[in-house]
C-alpha cells in the first residue's frame, strides 16, 4: 500500500509542477530598437526612428510619433557626453507639425539646456543606443503658454544608423 500512496504523491507533484510552468508564461515584447521618454511628465515613445551623416558632417538621430519629431544633431558620435545648449553644434528640436498645434522648440548657443549620453555606437551592427534629457525653448517667443518643453528619462536603444547617407 505504501508504494501506491508514493507513486501518487509523485504523480501529484509532477501534475502540480507542470501546472505552474504553463500558468507563468507569458508574452514578453522588446523595445528593440526605442526611442522614448517623458514629455513634460507624460510617456512619448516613436514609432519610427533613423540615425544619418550628412554630407556635412553632421550626425542625426530623428524620431517621430504621428506629428510629433524629436531631432538631435551632434558630430559624429562618440562614446561621451554631448552638452546642451552651449553651442549650436549639438542641438536638439522638437516640432509638432499638426496645424492645430503647429510649434517648434530647440536647442542651440544660451538656449535651452539638457545633454544627450551616447552608451555605445557599434559601427558593425550599424547602431546607436544612449540616453538624453533636454529642455528646449519655444520659437514662437510670444507663445507666454508655452515657452518650453521638457523631455526627461529619455532612452534611444539601438537606433539603426545609415552610414552613407547624403542628406
Amino acid at each position: 500500500m505504501p508504494q501506491i500512496h508514493d507513486f501518487m504523491k509523485k504523480y501529484f507533484y509532477l501534475l502540480m509542477t507542470v501546472i505552474l510552468f504553463i500558468s507563468c508564461t507569458e508574452d514578453v515584447k522588446f523595445n528593440n530598437p526605442a526611442f522614448q521618454g517623458l514629455k513634460d511628465n507624460s510617456f512619448w515613445r516613436a514609432q519610427s526612428y533613423n540615425a544619418y551623416t550628412t554630407t556635412n558632417g553632421d550626425f542625426i538621430i530623428e524620431s517621430a510619433l504621428g506629428f510629433e519629431k524629436v531631432t538631435f544633431k551632434m558630430p559624429y558620435p562618440t562614446q561621451k557626453t554631448y552638452i546642451l545648449g552651449i553651442d549650436n553644434t549639438t542641438t536638439v528640436m522638437y516640432s509638432n507639425s499638426l496645424p492645430a498645434q503647429s510649434e517648434q522648440f530647440t536647442t542651440g548657443e544660451n538656449r535651452g539646456s539638457g545633454h544627450i549620453i551616447v552608451t555605445e555606437f557599434n559601427t558593425e551592427t550599424k547602431t546607436i543606443s544612449g540616453t538624453f534629457k533636454f529642455k528646449a525653448i519655444n520659437e514662437d517667443k510670444g507663445n507666454l503658454e508655452k515657452p518650453e518643453i521638457n523631455f526627461t528619462e529619455g532612452v534611444f536603444y539601438k537606433i539603426p544608423v545609415n552610414i552613407t547617407a547624403n542628406y
